[in-house]
């Protein structure tokens, strides 16, 4: 929920019940809207003292409310279903899908500062919204981007880290690589050995983890062409915004390709708390880990294939049914070719969320930039006759909790289109993206003193017991 006062926040919570519509929007942007005179820091440092004091009214009124019932198959299932973790910068509803702040993607399409008139939103609008729960201006937008780029230095021993590594390695691997050597310029790692206050600890995690944000696509960069271009680099262009300087730095100069990563890295930013990257990031900070260490073990989660490795497996599914059927595959044939994936014992990628049960919006919005930018593309038709076939057949498995398209299932057509057909890759541009909302949520665990994360874990002895004096009560 965003940080108003208090009488702010009860009319948000009318708003977040109510369906999204353009008077709603407009009160939004009306109440919403960040000061001009004021920085993101400066904007943070006057809504912290607020937040603590409403964090600490939460826990002494409302400590022992009960939030559900832990049932044996959610501490079997990997804890679907559960709840047992605060993150403030976006929440996902199985139906509707996610919300930064409260804003829909469509809202954030529509409210969020864009490069150009009915373009896609710059992505630090997004990371301006997720900190302070206003909409900024597009001064105010322009103005963080020239930090980004000041902030925009990596040592050149960051290269060397990655240069040790064979040329072969996952490009996960070698990301991850540079993000630990980022990590020697921790502030706030030099700020904690030198004694600073609790009270303290967000302002040097804020700087870490805007420097770290800033500093992403240079490493991410290097990696794509270290590997696949030689190793001649593309240099910062500072007339450039964060996603379309990205874009250029991989090799990309065509200005649809610099909106495909705008929107690309605004819709990858946050998917709340419970995923593997956003609660491996927000697990190692509990233990006061800083912003470099903690968003490092989230990329090592990202990688893995039932998470961020799944945009890379869709598209070389997609291929592999044009290498077997042809582009001009039927919808029968495909419905066929589905069928044959599920016999052999394996998913069809790209479908289905652990929690969503509808369309991914994020799924939605890629399909619309697509019909707009590449309507024609084989690919492109491909992955609209997926859209009709694949839900009826995950239906009649009568396996799946949600038959529906990911967000997955749209990214990869979307770049390979472009050009960037290397589809190892793709995995490093999700996690440029996740930054923003990883660090974003970091700085408010500081600043809210969130505390170490320590479950309860029990054995299969223990269930059984407690099973059996239950049944017996």
């Amino acid at each position: 929920m965003a940080f108003f006062t208090r009488s702010l926040s009860r009319s948000i919570c009318r708003r977040a019940q109510q369906k999204s519509s353009p008077l709603t929007s407009l009160r939004w942007i009306q109440t919403q809207t960040s000061s001009e005179t004021e920085d993101l820091h400066s904007q943070l440092k006057e809504l912290i003292p607020e937040q603590q004091d409403r964090l600490k009214k939460l826990k002494s009124e409302h400590g022992k409310v009960q939030l559900g019932t832990i049932t044996v198959d959610m501490v079997l299932g990997g804890m679907r279903g559960m709840t047992g973790l605060l993150w403030e910068t976006s929440l996902l509803d199985p139906e509707e899908g996610i919300r930064f702040r409260g804003l829909s993607i469509p809202e954030c399409q529509k409210l969020l500062p864009a490069a150009r008139p009915g373009g896609e939103p710059l992505p630090e609008g997004l990371l301006w919204l997720l900190l302070t729960g206003k909409v900024p201006s597009k001064g105010q937008v322009d103005a963080l981007s020239n930090e980004l780029r000041a902030r925009a230095t990596v040592p050149d021993y960051v290269y060397k880290a990655i240069d040790a590594l064979p040329i072969t390695a996952h490009p996960m691997t070698q990301f991850a690589s540079g993000v630990m050597a980022l990590q020697v310029q921790s502030e706030f790692q030099q700020a904690y050995e030198k004694g600073i206050a609790k009270s303290k600890y967000w302002e040097p995690t804020y700087e870490d983890s805007l420097n770290l944000i800033a500093r992403l696509p240079l490493v991410a960069a290097y990696v794509y062409r270290r590997i696949y271009k030689g190793g001649q680099s593309v240099p910062v262009d500072d007339s450039l915004d964060y996603g379309a300087n990205f874009a250029q730095m991989l090799g990309f100069d065509d200005p649809v390709m610099h909106e495909l990563m705008r929107l690309y890295v605004t819709i990858h930013s946050d998917h709340e708390g419970g995923n593997v990257s956003a609660h491996t990031g927000h697990l190692v900070a509990s233990a006061l880990s800083d912003p470099y260490l903690s968003f490092a073990a989230a990329l090592n989660g990202l990688a893995g294939p039932l998470h961020g490795l799944a945009n890379q497996e869709v598209l070389l599914w997609i291929k592999s049914v044009v290498d077997e059927c042809g582009e001009n595959i039927t919808k029968e044939q495909l419905k066929d070719y589905v069928w044959k994936t599920l016999n052999s014992g394996k998913v069809v990628p790209g479908f289905g969320h652990g929690v969503l049960r509808k369309t991914d919006p994020r799924y939605t919005c890629q399909r619309e930039f697509a019909l707009k930018h590449l309507p024609n593309d084989p690919l492109f038709q491909l992955v609209s006759k997926l859209y009709e076939v694949v839900p009826p057949v995950l239906t009649q498995l009568g396996k799946v909790k949600n038959p529906w398209p990911n967000v997955d299932a749209h990214s990869g057509v979307l770049l390979n289109y472009f050009g960037l057909t290397e589809a190892r890759y793709y995995t490093v541009l999700f996690g440029v993206s996740r930054s923003i909302g990883i660090c974003s949520q970091l700085i408010w665990d500081r600043a809210l003193g969130l505390p170490l994360e320590r479950p309860k874990s029990v054995t299969m002895d223990w269930l059984e017991n407690h099973c059996k004096k239950a049944g017996s009560s």
